[in-house]
């Protein structure tokens, strides 16, 4: 191919979105989730729990140097991550339940990327102006004064937000007031600095320049979302046998030219985050934010029809309503079989982590035998085997905790470093303890090859106990 006629490019650069501003109950929705959802983002790790003196005070707390995440008064500890593994299990099952019942709610509303890129363009409403304002100062070829005042006032503080939300996120890892005058006066660890800069890059370039290209290229969600969804599910819709055919009425019209409701104002496509046009049907990039029904519902009011020509819709309706017959009652739709499916396994997932965690105790004992060797005869002729009996104080405050054991009555304990059988375990700790096991010799567990023995920890406060079963290797004759 000649240099005069190039190959077309592969690749078609972004035209960026300004959404118009929209008022109506979806938008005042998604304001008061924003306002939530970065409120609990934000102010979270500043809130004091009192756990005790040798316990950190912050409520939530993922204390990766001590291996325990806090929650209010709930201590997760390394061997119980089923927790969080629960949790991620309602998560998801959550993200199912929604979607198949309402779509891409969760896209639309409560998504960090919704969210945040809702804040940049508030912010970036307040100092350029609405959807035809910022449209001039984008084809403005010209970088004057005004325009770089702006713009750099504009990339400020969406750098500010950013700074913010990486500073908060690292807060959830080690005392938030400590951290915070640590990193105020340069003596945080420099991990803590590079999250805060990956943080703030991604936040500034998510919520200020990528936007939608983010939920369209870089989220696998809308790719899977079919599966979730099917003809009963809620989502946003344009109905088009009312609509159409759109335009506005005109005198020079033919008579008895029929026009639907839709004037063709293009309302729904100004203040669409993603740029898209509903009245195209289905699409993948529609994030059910419901902003389109705001801005059309206020134009039909305006022109003195009745709302609803975009608005959440079954497919299973179409038929219904095109025939002039009103659609299913909501709940038709959300308690079907597959909803009812996910919220039956969302609630046992819930209900099995509430009985673990009520039910669990404050002492644990974890007795690992030594294997090699797996017995020693002793100079007296006695079997000795070794164990490493690890103890944990889930509790505040130190804790004594009294050893024994119940199996042949030849078998004694004996506790290495001490004399007695009870430890001193620190308050949230867990605490390493070697124990051996002693048969007398000629008894039988010294010449079984194996004896079950149980080992028991009691707490010396409150009288609560705790047990691990394990074996005595004895000679095998």
């Amino acid at each position: 191919m000649s240099d005069s006629n190039p190959a077309p490019s592969l690749y078609a650069a972004r035209e960026p979105i300004y959404p118009r501003r929209v008022s109506g109950p979806f938008r005042n929705l998604k304001w008061y989730i924003m306002v939530v959802t970065l409120g609990i983002y934000y102010l979270t790790p500043w809130i004091r729990w009192d756990r005790g003196p040798s316990l950190p005070d912050q409520a939530v707390l993922l204390d990766l140097a001590g291996r325990r995440f806090y929650f209010f008064w709930i201590e997760i500890w390394p061997h119980e991550f089923y927790f969080v593994a629960g949790l991620l299990i309602m998560a998801g099952l959550g993200l199912f339940l929604f979607t198949s019942a309402l779509g891409r709610v969760w896209c639309g509303y409560t998504c960090p990327q919704t969210v945040w890129t809702d804040l940049f363009i508030l912010v970036e409403r307040w100092i350029e102006g609405d959807r035809n304002a910022r449209l001039r100062l984008h084809r403005q070829k010209k970088m004057d004064f005004r325009k770089a005042r702006l713009r750099l006032t504009k990339w400020v503080s969406w750098f500010l937000i950013g700074l913010a939300t990486g500073g908060a996120w690292v807060f959830y890892f080690a005392d938030a007031p400590t951290l915070a005058y640590d990193l105020v006066t340069l003596n945080a660890h420099p991990v803590a600095y590079t999250t805060m800069l990956v943080l703030t890059g991604t936040t500034f370039l998510f919520g200020g320049f990528a936007r939608e290209q983010i939920c369209i290229y870089a989220c696998p969600w809308p790719r899977i979302q079919a599966a979730m969804m099917d003809e009963d599910t809620l989502t946003v819709g344009y109905r088009e046998w009312r609509g159409e055919p759109r335009g506005k009425p005109r005198k020079t019209d033919e008579p008895g030219t029929v026009h639907g409701d839709c004037i063709d104002c293009m309302a729904c496509v100004n203040v669409c985050p993603m740029g898209i046009d509903i009245r195209d049907g289905q699409q993948m990039e529609c994030i059910t934010c419901a902003l389109c029904i705001d801005a059309c519902d206020d134009v039909m009011a305006k022109i003195g029809k009745p709302r609803g020509l975009i608005d959440y819709m079954a497919l299973s309706d179409e038929a219904e309503e095109r025939a002039g017959k009103p659609p299913k009652n909501i709940w038709k739709h959300i308690l079907r079989p597959r909803t009812i499916m996910y919220t039956s396994l969302w609630s046992l997932v819930g209900v099995g982590l509430l009985f673990a965690l009520f039910i669990r105790s404050d002492i644990e004992l974890t007795v690992a035998p030594e294997r090699n060797p797996t017995f020693v005869t002793l100079s007296d002729g006695a079997i000795r085997n070794t164990y490493d009996v690890r103890l944990r104080n889930k509790h505040g405050e130190d804790r004594v905790f009294k050893l024994s054991i119940k199996g042949d009555p030849a078998m004694r304990l004996q506790l290495e470093g001490t004399v007695y059988h009870s430890v001193n375990v620190p308050a949230d700790t867990a605490l390493l303890q070697r124990v051996y096991i002693v048969s007398a010799k000629g008894s039988a567990p010294s010449q079984a090859a194996s004896s079950p023995v149980r080992i028991w920890a009691e707490d010396l406060i409150n009288g609560e106990r705790a047990h691990k079963d394990t074996s005595f290797n004895g000679k095998g004759n």
